[in-house]
Formats: C-alpha cells, sequence, structure tokens
C-alpha cells in the first residue's frame, strides 16, 4: 500500500454518497507498500479501505481479482471483499483513478514474526491454495519469469547506482535462474505477494490476507518459495532465525501438500522470488515520484537474500 494520488475529503465525500455505508469521518492516507494508493477510511457506519489503483494495475483485471476474493471469502478464508455500490457496481473513478472501497480486517501486520506466527501464515497459504483448487478464472502472471529480462533491460543502466556491480550480478543470477525455471510443475491461482504486511495477525492468529493485486495463475510452489522469501529474513535481508521459515514450510503442510518434484524445484523457485522482487524494488527505487507517500523497499535487500539461497541450497529439504 501507498499514497500516490491526493483524495480531498470534498471528493471522498461525494464517492461515499453512492454507497450505503455512512457518511465521511476521517481518510488517512497508508503509506506502507508501493503499488497502489490506499486510505483508511471512518465513516459514521464503520471503517473502510479506500484503493486507487496506479498504473501498474491493469483496469481489465480487476475482475479476476474480486472474483479470487469472493471465492476465497465465501469458503471461509479471512480476505476482503470489494464493496459494490447502490448500483451494485464495485469498480468506481476517483481522482481520474480506478477506485474500490474493500472490507476492513482487524489485525496487524508483523515486522518480526515469531515461528508461531509463520505456521499461522503458512497454513493460512497452504488453506488459500487448497480454496482455489477449482478456481475457474485464469491471468498470466505480469511478473513472472517471463517478464524478468525486459524488467531487467529496463532498470539495467542505473542498477549501479544502487550499488557498483550490481548490473553484472544481477544479469548473471537471472540468466541461471530463467534457464533452469521448470515448466512441468502444478499450477494454479497463487497470491504472490504474501509478505508479512500483507497478512494481518491478532496474536499467533491470522485475520487477514490483502493485497491481491499481483494474483495471477503461475506455478503453485513459487508461491510458497515467495512466502518463505518474504518471511524468512528481516527488512536488511539479513536471515532470521532459522526456525521461522521451517515453521512456515510446517504450517503449509497442516493443509496443502508438496510432490517431490516440487520440494526439489524449490530453492530456484526461491532464487527466482529474489529476482523477482529486487527488479521490481529497484524499478521502484529509480522511479518513485518526489512527493509520494510511500515507504521504499531497498533493491539489495533481495541480493542479500539471493546470496543466502545460493548458499544454502538444502534450507527446503
Amino acid at each position: 500500500m501507498a499514497v500516490y494520488t491526493q483524495v480531498s475529503a470534498e471528493a471522498l465525500a461525494r464517492f461515499l454518497s453512492g454507497y450505503d455505508h455512512g457518511e465521511l469521518i476521517s481518510a488517512k492516507g497508508i503509506a506502507e507498500g508501493v503499488e497502489n494508493s490506499n486510505y483508511l477510511v471512518d465513516t459514521t457506519s464503520g471503517r473502510f479501505i479506500l484503493t486507487l489503483y496506479e498504473k501498474r494495475v491493469d483496469l481489465a483485471d480487476l475482475p479476476f481479482f474480486f472474483a479470487m476474493t469472493d471465492a476465497l471469502s465465501d469458503t471461509g478464508n479471512p480476505v476482503p471483499r470489494a464493496l459494490p455500490d447502490r448500483a451494485g457496481q464495485v469498480i468506481q473513478t476517483l481522482e481520474g483513478r480506478p477506485a474500490c472501497l474493500i472490507e476492513f480486517l482487524s489485525g496487524v501486520s508483523v515486522s518480526h514474526p515469531t515461528p508461531e506466527q509463520a505456521h499461522a501464515a503458512g497454513a493460512a497459504l497452504g488453506a488459500l491454495h487448497v480454496s482455489l483448487t477449482d478456481f475457474a478464472p485464469t491471468r498470466a502472471n505480469s511478473m513472472g519469469v517471463a517478464a524478468w529480462p525486459k524488467l531487467y533491460a529496463d532498470c539495467a543502466p542505473q542498477l549501479d547506482s544502487i550499488q557498483l556491480g550490481l548490473r553484472a550480478r544481477v544479469g548473471s543470477a537471472l540468466d541461471a535462474v530463467v534457464a533452469a525455471w521448470p515448466t512441468d510443475l502444478p499450477s494454479g491461482a497463487i497470491h504472490a505477494d504474501l509478505f508479512p504486511d500483507n497478512v494481518l495477525m491478532l496474536g499467533d492468529r491470522v485475520t487477514g490476507l490483502i493485497d491481491f493485486y499481483f494474483a495471477c495463475t503461475d506455478i503453485i510452489a513459487y508461491d510458497v518459495a515467495i512466502t518463505h522469501s518474504a518471511w524468512s529474513f528481516d527488512a536488511k535481508g539479513a536471515p532470521l532465525d532459522p526456525a521461522i521459515g521451517q515453521a512456515l514450510l510446517a504450517g503449509y503442510r497442516t493443509q496443502a501438500s508438496l510432490t517431490d518434484p516440487e520440494v526439489a524445484a524449490l530453492p530456484l523457485l526461491a532464487k527466482g522470488a529474489c529476482i523477482r522482487f529486487l527488479l521490481t524494488r529497484a524499478w521502484d527505487w529509480i522511479n518513485t515520484p518526489a512527493d509520494a507517500l510511500v515507504t521504499r523497499k531497498d533493491p539489495l535487500a533481495y541480493l542479500r537474500r539471493l546470496d543466502w539461497y545460493d548458499a544454502n541450497p538444502t534450507v527446503f529439504a
């Protein structure tokens, strides 16, 4: 989450007048994240999230995202729904951007997860995958392996401005991972971005899975690898207690299973996850507007993760 587009109180009040969710009391921009503009909105009837979709989100993809969150909510997963207005419309326009009003879920995102919290997050991911086994809609992964070479080419001229030698280091790792990327593992609908800041918790209990705007159809084990790389390191890319990553995988297995070929592929998939997020964080680092209310993520944190997976190839065994 982040704020790129400023919304006036008057415009927001007019927006809310189309719903049956009370009158505006207050709204506060949310700085965390990098993709869309988000506000915490309080009205006379409750609390909501307002999301304005920025350039990286294609308006045509929103029905897929909302079908996925509806399907998950219908099967008991703690996932917020996008709310329709009185006319039944979910997607609106606000300040020139596509916008939606979304259910608010209680809970906080943990910055220093415990093994117990990681176990709960892994179980939630496993339940998500099982719930989507028969989910029919599909969406190609716009940030999948096929997109990484172009993203690298777009970032490459400025990568050495982040760290000397980064261009060559990332290029070499990218070539190796793309050449070995598997094509025969089970695929399905995945979250593809289940970082700790997209999991809401109360104590050791998961109360919300949010931010489905990278959700897509891709390798299911890749979603496990993304989540492992997100939960097993701190914000600077330093490895946390190994028990955290182990607990996440153990939690996942309480709800879903992985085949032997999927387990064997996890080290490569995890390195791919590091490259994907290194490149998108580098792009954001280079291109974030100076006046945007957004917490930028350090691209080098993902280089450190990548180096760690290179040095610990048996972590998933």
